[in-house]
């Protein structure tokens, strides 16, 4: 038996080895490794076991100090190259020293703090750092929803985290040399290609992929929801900034190296193919092109390098986005309007812009094709971008035969498409029509027989033809003056083509004519730089007018702030008794009169402002409550005052308006909204045509909110208004008539209970006031109608006369509609146009297209048609064009009962406002007509939106439809011959 036991091991126990013995105090043992460890750091787990350690400054800075040198490759270990042990470090310091230590060393800081924080960024400077602290990012991100986890001090401790950490990163890559720190130790310390370009690939996926940005915003906004103090003017989650701080980095590597090894630039393309992608593409590129944007050519040569190294894609989404800085930059109409309302033309910048683009794409296929698209294009690239651009494009294109024609081929068949006459936004023909104009005339100077030969072909004869037989009049317009204009160029003096027509001999088809005579020499980059004398001058004349204002503040400070002494002596009654002596009234009561405190006594309040740069300075004094409730409340007035003489508003309305559409109800003052919404219809009524085209831009590209965007388009439905004659009717939506304080009833609630216990109505878009209305007043006469069908037979009714005199007095007075002549131009087909544009850039998911915002744009459009009146020569563009976008939002209407009403409320306006004209609905829109009525009766029988309004207004529609349809229905079965 004792054999099958044997003994594995053998221990013999000593004295010390007692059971007790192996208890040591921790303290103990942590402060002996710690002595241990402070004498020497000559590892990387020497370092490692330093780190974890809790250690005091001294032994952190012979860590760091340490770390820092390893980028010698110290005994074969450095931080900056992956590896287990570097990981580890990296994340030692990451989530217990930068935690522990931060706050210590982000402020006032000694020499030996200062030497530690940049031992420590230079450890974190890497991949791996980057990376071990967007991680750190995401585990707290991913805390802050754990129900586990809960309470107050929780939330305060996992802010205050993010905060170590966001404040970190945006240390560590401030700056426009961070990426080139990165590529330049990935290539000094890592021999293996494969390796460097997997850890490339780790670095722009952080980086640039979005997953950085992504964590640091939505960081932000948790400490902006958990704590008071919000963290504005922070880059890091701003993603315009963000993207502009890594273009400044790519600018610094086109600047900083010469790069000559096909790696490298293949490794930057990389960088910015994905940066391309993070949606900020007008801002990166500024930031990466800023030197040679503003006339410098020194980096040009490798900024076409790398934009050769990028996709197709990206070459052309850098290309249009290029075209659009410059647009902005340098060639943008300032005058607004129509391009030919513009008196002078800049032709230094022309030919700069003109010395760019063709230095940009002159060795690039991709990218000379990529401009043909942008101007002749079906997706309306060029559309709404500024024409001088359109000019710049075209004048860099004219030295090459080939392609310049390929231009005027692609354009002219677009411009004689039916499908296109139909459809297409009349913004885009418009385009198409002055680039088809200003290439013909290229090509006649180059070779006239080319042009002679393209005009008597059957693709330009087809295309004049469809444009002659279109029922759009703007459409047709078109077709004479492209016909006209050719004509000139090609036929004798007796041969012209002629059409005699006023519009075609307008200002505007004189300026389209004109378009062939345009020279635009290609100039050099240098011309792009900013003039020194205006520059210098603008800024003179405003410090001019600013110190002119100080001066008379400070003038009214001292008024205020100095009083005289007077000394008041007793007089006899009998002299006093003076019956000519008028007394004086007493004074109003003042509320800071009833302060205790006399120093909290304001007597020096603001004025209100007389001028246009007053008003502005007033609005953008957002800290003095006075002033800038006095700005908002006289804005309307005064801009309405001014507009009528003097320069002053028209110097300064686009300035006046991008203040009024930003405002924020900051001091929650009564009223707000109305004040605002006077203030930019004042704006509006100043420079109807401009400003119209203004808004319908800004509501597409501006960068504002949802509320702001439905602020412009309430604005240019009651402007619209206002200029048909119809201002007396919306005073009371948009705040103009004043009720009294007094007014019934004589108690109210307070004021917060007030708005809740509001009707809807009260508290509604003025917009959805207007439509409800006028939904009203096109239904009424329906209404009665179909009551006096119902009374019984019409025999056995007795009817009442007037006499002449009843009459006359009952019948209203004509209005004059200022509408009608800028409606189409200044409002209806910016806005129709652009949104256009727009879904066929952005899709269906984007705010103009959500539920919001577009019933309400649907019930603008509306609203000006129904304005304009049935009088409006542009009456049949409108109707085609708002009826087909109509007809194009059926499957929106299938998902939202608002979206479904508002379509149902544009039809209904469509047959109200031509009503008198039935045949012509009959004859131009039969196609629309059936539609309307297979979807009224279709929606009728679904049952959508229930027995509420959006039911009253299909069996409105589908009654209408009824009466024109029973009218004319041989007329529309010729009509619709060609479509069966």
């Amino acid at each position: 038996m004792d054999a099958l036991l044997s003994p594995l091991k053998t221990t013999i126990i000593s004295e010390t080895d007692q059971p007790g013995s192996d208890l040591v105090a921790v303290g103990a043992e942590r402060r002996s490794t710690s002595i241990r460890q402070i004498s020497v750091v000559q590892s990387p787990e020497d370092a490692l076991e330093a780190l974890k350690s809790k250690p005091d400054s001294d032994l952190l800075t012979k860590a760091l100090r340490w770390l820092d040198r390893s980028a010698a490759n110290i005994d074969g270990f450095n931080i900056k190259i992956p590896g287990p042990k570097a990981a580890q470090i990296i994340f030692v310091l990451v989530v217990e020293i930068v935690p522990d230590y931060w706050r210590s060393l982000n402020g006032k800081v000694t020499s030996i703090q200062f030497k530690q924080k940049k031992s420590l960024f230079r450890c974190l400077c890497n991949v791996a750092g980057i990376g071990a602290i967007t991680a750190r990012l995401r585990v707290f991100l991913d805390l802050k929803d754990d129900p586990q986890i809960n309470g107050q001090s929780s939330i305060s401790v996992k802010s205050q985290g993010l905060e170590i950490l966001l404040d970190v990163l945006e240390t560590l890559l401030d700056g426009s040399a961070f990426v080139s720190r990165i590529w330049i130790d990935m290539n000094s310390y890592i021999t293996n290609a494969s390796q460097r370009a997997l850890l490339w690939k780790e670095f722009i996926a952080i980086v640039a992929g979005g997953r950085l940005l992504s964590h640091a915003a939505e960081a932000f906004h948790f400490i902006n929801k958990s704590t008071s103090d919000a963290s504005e003017g922070r880059w890091l989650g701003n993603g315009s900034q963000y993207c502009s701080w890594l273009g400044e980095n790519i600018a610094h590597i086109l600047m900083s190296s010469q790069k000559e090894r096909a790696e490298d630039w293949k490794a930057l393309a990389l960088l910015v193919n994905r940066a391309l992608k993070l949606g900020y593409t007008d801002q990166l590129v500024e930031a990466t092109c800023s030197s040679f944007i503003l006339g410098e050519d020194h980096l040009l040569t490798n900024s076409v390098n790398l934009v050769q190294n990028l996709g197709v894609h990206e070459q052309r989404s850098f290309l249009h986005s290029l075209l659009r800085i410059l647009s902005k930059r340098h060639l943008e109409n300032t005058s607004g309007g129509h391009p030919y309302e513009k008196q002078q033309d800049n032709k230094k910048a022309l030919g700069g812009t003109a010395a760019l683009i063709s230095k940009l794409v002159q060795d690039s296929e991709v990218l000379q094709d990529g401009l043909v698209d942008w101007l002749t294009g079906v997706s309306g690239d060029a559309v709404g971008q500024d024409f001088n651009v359109r000019r710049a494009v075209v004048a860099a294109l004219a030295h090459d035969q080939a392609r310049i024609l390929h231009v005027l081929n692609k354009s002219l068949e677009l411009f004689g498409d039916k499908l296109s006459i139909r459809h297409t936004p009349m913004l885009h023909q418009e385009v198409n029509t002055q680039v088809l104009l200003m290439v013909a005339g290229i090509i006649h100077r180059n070779d006239a027989q080319k042009l002679s030969t393209m005009a008597r072909s059957s693709l330009y004869l087809s295309a004049i033809s469809n444009r002659l037989a279109a029922s759009s009049t703007r459409a047709s317009l078109l077709g004479m003056i492209v016909g006209t204009a050719i004509s000139e160029l090609v036929d004798s003096r007796e041969k012209r083509m002629n059409f005699s027509t006023e519009e075609v001999n307008s200002t505007e088809g004189q300026w389209y004519r004109s378009l062939t005579q345009l020279t635009d020499p290609v100039g050099t980059i240098s011309d792009l730089k900013p003039s020194a004398s205006s520059s210098s001058g603008v800024s003179s004349s405003s410090s001019r007018n600013w110190s002119k204002s100080d001066e008379t503040s400070k003038i009214s400070t001292k008024t205020g702030s100095t009083s005289k002494i007077i000394s008041i002596e007793e007089l006899d009654n009998s002299e006093s008794e003076d019956e000519d002596l008028v007394r004086y009234e007493k004074p109003d009561s003042d509320p800071s009169d009833s302060e205790e405190d006399a120093t909290l006594v304001q007597r020096n309040r603001p004025v209100a402002p007389v001028y246009i740069r007053d008003l502005i300075a007033g609005l953008r004094d957002t800290e003095n409550f006075d002033r800038y409730k006095l700005a908002i409340v006289t804005a309307p007035s005064l801009i309405r005052r001014k507009s009528k003489f003097g320069t002053e508003v028209t110097e300064h309305i686009e300035e006046l308006a991008s203040l009024l559409v930003g405002l924020n109800d900051k001091y929650e003052m009564d009223k707000f909204q109305e004040m605002r919404l006077q203030g930019m219809i004042a704006v509006l009524i100043a420079q109807p045509l401009q400003m119209g085209q203004w808004f319908a831009r800004t509501y597409f590209s501006g960068d504002y909110s949802i509320g702001q965007r439905a602020s412009i388009l309430s604005t240019l439905g009651l402007g619209a208004r206002e200029l048909a004659g119809f201002q007396q009717e919306d005073a009371a939506l948009t705040g103009g008539d004043v009720v009294p304080e007094k007014s019934f009833p004589s108690k109210k609630l307070p004021e917060k209970l007030h708005k809740v216990f509001l009707p809807e109505e009260s508290s509604s878009s003025p917009l959805n006031s207007i439509s409800q209305s006028l939904e009203n007043i096109m239904l009424q006469p329906m209404a009665l109608s179909a009551a006096d069908k119902l009374s019984g037979p019409n025999v056995l009714k007795v009817r009442t006369f007037s006499s002449r005199m009843a009459v006359e007095k009952k019948r209203q007075k004509p209005i004059p509609n200022a509408l009608a002549k800028i409606v189409a131009d200044g409002f209806f087909l910016p806005l129709t146009g652009r949104w256009r544009i727009h879904l066929q850039a952005y899709g269906t998911r984007t705010p103009h297209t959500s539920a919001p915002l577009l019933p309400l744009f649907l019930k603008t459009l509306a609203v000006l048609v129904h304005a304009s009146g049935p009088s409006t020569l542009s009456l049949p563009q409108l109707t085609t064009e708002f009826w087909s976008l109509l007809l194009a939002l059926r499957p929106s209407a299938a998902e939202d009962v608002t979206v479904l009403e508002a379509i149902l409320f544009g039809c209904l306006t469509i047959l109200d406002v031509n009503d008198s004209t039935q045949r012509r609905l009959a004859d131009e829109n039969a196609k629309e007509l059936l539609e309307t009525r297979a979807w009224a009766e279709a929606v009728w029988e679904r049952g959508a939106g229930g027995e509420g309004r959006a039911r009253v207004l299909c069996a409105a529609v589908l009654s209408r439809v009824a009466d024109v349809v029973g009218a004319w229905e041989r007329t529309m079965a010729g009509e619709l011959s060609g479509w069966l």
